[in-house]
């Protein structure tokens, strides 16, 4: 019988280009880590404290727990489009990648609406009171992405740049100036709750301004990535030093890129350090886009320049070439351990069966009792737990698509 090692990661069939390892091997750091702000969500008990980024109360572990997760949507999203992108080079037409991107967009918008929000809240009335996070933003972005494609390069490029840098002129714009259409600008700048029908709200945690224009943006990138190796790690080294000291100097210079401006503050400069980093999320500010994209760039170079990832990187590897698959399993397993700890500490499920944590946290509501949760080296040891427990599922469905093509198996 032949042996496999069961950390190898299969060949690409023959005919098929390779996979660029320093694109997978960075999504996959990115998923890892997305893990943790999850497990912070269920675990941890500072949670409805304060939030992590309050510098009146927070502490320096939980501000960076939370900041180094501030990566992850941006940098996804931003490989996404790469991967459109890339498809052009593996044989596919224009019409193809398009259809593609529609029909994956449209599964991914109606996977946050019912499958995601399960996972979250394992309470079917929330299907009754729909959202959109993460996963529906990607979705309405690859719809966008799947028009813009169209355009010549130069021109989806500039349209990424102008929605990213300018989208921040439109902060002063409030819903209530839109009349009727308040609830679209609510979904494209400002997010929060609006009401669609008489007994029903929606919930935007992800407004889509600019996460269009990131995927966009990605999607340009994947023209510098189909270049020869040296000059693209050049090009994405520089590109990425490039962008990380705008956010310096534009942030140091306090007039534009984020609706709060940093400040002295009164715990010492430690703190003021933090204020600096202390950034807009939803949406996305054009400073916060420039602080994790342009870190991330230099990454990637870092890891396209590094070569053949070994042995100890190959699980890393693993997990950035089954994003989708991963985050399906890892919400609803993050949610599993936390109902195993809240009836061994609580003998119930406290609230766990209510609302998604994002939703309490944005809306103030307090999901679980007093003296629930751990500490938050007990939340980074949940975390590694997490990890370990997806390798092998995640593994499986890896060899899955490396040894079928089905085109179901392009969804997850």
């Amino acid at each position: 019988m032949v042996q496999v090692n069961p950390s190898a990661i299969p060949v690409n069939p023959v005919g098929v280009r390779p996979r660029l390892d320093f694109l997978d091997l960075l999504r996959g750091w990115i998923m890892i880590i997305m893990a943790l702000d999850h497990v912070r969500d269920f675990f941890s008990h500072e949670l409805f404290s304060f939030g992590p980024t309050d510098l009146d109360k927070t502490t320096l572990g939980f501000f960076f727990t939370r900041w180094i997760t501030h990566f992850c949507a941006p940098v996804f999203c931003f490989l996404s489009g790469t991967g459109a992108f890339l498809s052009l080079t593996r044989g596919k037409s224009k019409h193809q990648v398009a259809y593609f991107l529609l029909t994956r967009g449209a599964w991914l918008v109606l996977l946050e609406l019912t499958v995601v929000a399960l996972s979250w809240t394992f309470n079917p009335a929330i299907l009754l009171e729909p959202g959109g996070a993460v996963i529906w933003a990607l979705g309405w972005s690859m719809i966008a992405l799947a028009g813009l494609i169209y355009l010549p390069l130069w021109a989806l490029a500039t349209f990424a740049v102008v929605m990213i840098a300018g989208h921040n002129l439109l902060d002063p714009l409030v819903p209530a100036q839109f009349g009727r259409l308040s609830g679209l600008w609510d979904v494209l700048h400002e997010g929060g709750p609006f009401r669609i029908l008489p007994n029903t709200t929606f919930f935007v945690a992800y407004p889509l301004v600019p996460w269009i224009g990131v995927m966009a943006a990605g999607f340009a990138f994947g023209a510098i990535v189909n270049r020869e190796r040296t000059q693209r790690q050049r090009i994405m080294l520089w590109l990425g030093v490039g962008l990380t000291l705008a956010f310096v100097l534009l942030r140091a210079a306090n007039v534009y890129g984020d609706p709060d401006a940093w400040s002295p503050h009164a715990r010492g400069a430690l703190f003021t350090f933090l204020s600096f980093l202390n950034l807009q999320k939803y949406p996305p500010s054009l400073l916060y886009l420039l602080m994790t994209l342009g870190p991330a760039l230099v990454v990637l170079a870092i890891l396209d320049r590094a070569g053949q990832p070994g042995r100890l990187l190959r699980p890393v590897l693993v997990f950035g070439r089954v994003p989708l698959f991963y985050y399906l399993l890892h919400i609803p397993l993050i949610h599993l351990l936390a109902l195993g700890y809240s009836y061994a500490a609580f003998g119930g499920p406290t609230g766990l069966f209510t609302v998604e944590p994002f939703v309490a946290a944005f809306t103030g509501s307090t999901l679980y009792p007093p003296g629930y949760g751990i500490s938050l080296p007990g939340v980074y040891l949940v975390w590694l737990i997490v990890v370990a427990l997806l390798y092998l599922p995640c593994r499986w469905f890896a060899e899955l698509k490396q040894r079928r093509r089905d085109a179901w198996l392009s969804y997850l």
